[in-house]
């Protein structure tokens, strides 16, 4: 269950077959997105459990949910980037009911990603799951 612009990243991915154009895209994805309000980079939006600096910040509205991030690592950035268009949109319940580590698998990431960034990618999933859970 992804969104419409995570599958056209998956699309993506499977042409690129270089891991480290792989990576370049990942990072141009970070870079494309608007950077977070540094008004918003406080403790409540930090992501604990991560190697770099990550703030993510969520809004709901009528029962769809969304959220904005940003991180000191551009790596960390672009991964922010695609868990965005895995969850933007979604309401509630189907953020809740996505598998994102298998939606994240797609992409070939699991192998390719050191332990600690994998760690601040679960960190990352985690947050996002129970800000859409505590708001059901």
């Amino acid at each position: 269950m992804a969104t419409e612009a995570f599958e056209e990243i998956v699309e993506d991915f499977e042409f690129i077959e270089d891991w480290e154009d792989r990576y370049r895209y990942v990072i141009e994805q970070g870079k494309d997105m608007t950077p977070l309000d540094d008004a918003l980079k406080v403790p409540a939006t930090k992501v604990e459990g991560c190697a770099s600096q990550v703030w993510l910040h969520a809004t709901i509205e009528d029962g769809v949910f969304s959220f904005d991030g940003d991180s000191d690592a551009m790596i960390v950035r672009g991964l922010i980037a695609l868990l965005r268009k895995l969850y933007n949109g979604l309401s509630l319940a189907d953020v809740v009911a996505v598998d994102a580590r298998a939606e994240m698998a797609r992409l070939g990431l699991n192998e390719h990603l050191s332990s600690q960034r994998s760690n601040g990618l679960r960190a990352m999933i985690e947050r996002i799951r129970e800000t859409a859970a505590a708001a059901l």
